[in-house]
């Protein structure tokens, strides 16, 4: 099958071929009929099989297809997801897509400035991609209306209930018209993501391409048990190795993110950072070095797991195991993308046993191990813990603001969601959900909002904000006119 057949507009295929596209992935050979026939959809995919691609194709042809402009502060299609990071690649791929096609698209994300966001809006949008934080900062701001939209599309849905972003999710929702369309699209669905899809969505078709919780194929994986003290040699030891041409880091808090950074810093190997206490600007410079080359490691915090799309990634280190499995999913996700093979090295300390073994249970499957020097591992064949069993938090105690990482600077967020990732938002429309889920406990801002991230002026190139046509910016447009 190639792109062709799936009766795309021409303007589409043409920016296909120059993006050397030729044959659609399995998600998107599947979900686009299914979409351009105007139906409802659940979308389960591992990241990196081009599911943004999916609903984007389908959503360029639709507007390709209609005449007429966006009322004032309107948008035609409203795409949530819950990092900035991801957001902006969305929005990317819909330019890339919809180059040759005349319609507007902008992005609404926080830790940037309302204002221009505000402004890009007025004049209403083709498209609109944006956190759940912002958006609804913008509703409160009168700065949009959802009456107008025709298409919902909701992307990694499941980490948004991880984040906490169900209850903005909801009450988004009960803004937008009844008749619109759904695109509803994650890599695992629990019970809770379930349920939301339900009250969403009418009769919609389901396109399921790889089991919930599985890994690449084309993935290495591999545990090596070590203790705490022994991870950063270790991490120093194995970057310096051959092969390793461009790899993350991922740990479980951001304050390890940072110490990790010096660490490797300190051992001559160039590191950058990327997590919620940074800037926007900061995490967009980071990404850019990580991207040219300039940077070959980058240390991140789960919040950046579903957001980086970089080619090239040959290795992933879990510096800090995750304490929910599928975190582990979508981590390992960033290599071994497009057909290409990767590499995935979990480090594991004593207390992390647990988090190792329940990730083995979701993967179905166990991970070869071996043990650093001076470390021992744990008995050959231990069993993998049934259902009913779950890794117990460790003690730690927490710094006041809900931001410290405790004795050993490890501070695991509860079970169930990524606390410390997640960003407090204060006044300034940071990407912070409203209100959690009962029984959560919402990271503390302090009198001032310290934990926030200070707005930043953006790098060269288009304003994230400014309204642009797919393609050009407003000001490249006009003068195109």
């Amino acid at each position: 099958m190639t792109f062709t057949n799936l009766g795309l507009a021409e303007p589409i295929l043409r920016a296909l071929t120059e993006e050397r596209y030729t044959e659609p992935t399995p998600i998107q050979a599947a979900a686009v009929p299914i979409v351009v026939s105007g139906r409802d959809l659940i979308g389960i995919a591992q990241t990196g099989t081009g599911k943004t691609a999916a609903f984007a194709l389908p959503i360029l042809n639709r507007l390709a297809a209609s005449e007429g402009r966006p009322a004032p502060k309107s948008c035609r299609v409203l795409v949530l997801s819950p990092t900035r990071e991801l957001s902006a690649q969305i929005l990317e791929a819909f330019r890339t897509y919809g180059r040759h096609l005349r319609r507007s698209a902008t992005l609404a994300i926080g830790g940037v400035p309302m204002g221009k966001q505000i402004r890009a809006l007025a004049g209403g949008v083709d498209i609109l991609v944006a956190t759940p934080g912002r958006l609804m900062d913008l509703l409160k701001n009168r700065a949009v209306t959802l009456d107008w939209v025709e298409v919902l599309v909701l992307d990694e849905a499941d980490r948004m209930l991880d984040m906490g972003f169900i209850n903005d999710i909801r009450k988004i929702v009960a803004r937008l018209p009844k008749e619109r369309q759904t695109l509803f699209f994650s890599a695992t669905m629990p019970p809770e993501i379930a349920s939301l899809a339900g009250e969403m969505l009418r009769n919609p078709a389901r396109v399921s391409v790889t089991p919930p919780a599985s890994t690449v194929d084309r993935v290495e994986q591999r545990a090596i048990h070590v203790g705490r003290a022994g991870k950063p040699g270790l991490l120093a030891e194995l970057l310096g190795e051959t092969g390793v041409e461009r790899a993350i880091v991922f740990t479980r808090t951001k304050h390890g993110a940072d110490r990790v950074v010096r660490g490797l810093e300190d051992a001559g190997i160039a590191a950058d950072a990327i997590h919620g206490n940074k800037s926007q600007g900061q995490r967009e410079r980071a990404l850019a070095g990580f991207r040219s080359g300039k940077v070959r490691t980058l240390v991140a915090t789960d919040i950046a797991a579903r957001g980086i799309d970089v080619d090239g990634i040959s290795h992933v280190f879990n510096y800090d195991l995750p304490n929910i499995p599928e975190s582990y999913v979508h981590r390992i996700g960033r290599t071994a993308r497009a057909g290409a093979t990767g590499v995935a090295i979990s480090f594991c300390s004593p207390d992390e046993v647990p988090f190792l073994r329940a990730i083995e249970r979701a993967i179905r499957q166990q991970i070869p191990a071996t043990a650093a020097t001076g470390s021992v591992a744990p008995a050959a064949g231990a069993p993998i813990p049934t259902d009913a069993e779950r890794p117990e938090r460790q003690g730690r105690r927490r710094r006041r603001g809900g931001g410290g990482e405790g004795r050993q600077g490890q501070g695991e967020p509860r079970q169930g969601r990524q606390s410390h990732d997640r960003q407090a938002d204060g006044r300034n429309g940071q990407d912070r959900p409203a209100q959690g889920r009962p029984g959560k406990r919402r990271p503390a801002s302090g009198k001032q909002g310290q934990n926030r991230p200070a707005p930043a002026r953006h790098h060269s190139g288009d304003d994230i904000g400014a309204v642009g046509f797919l393609g050009k910016t407003r000001r490249q447009a006009a003068t195109a006119v």
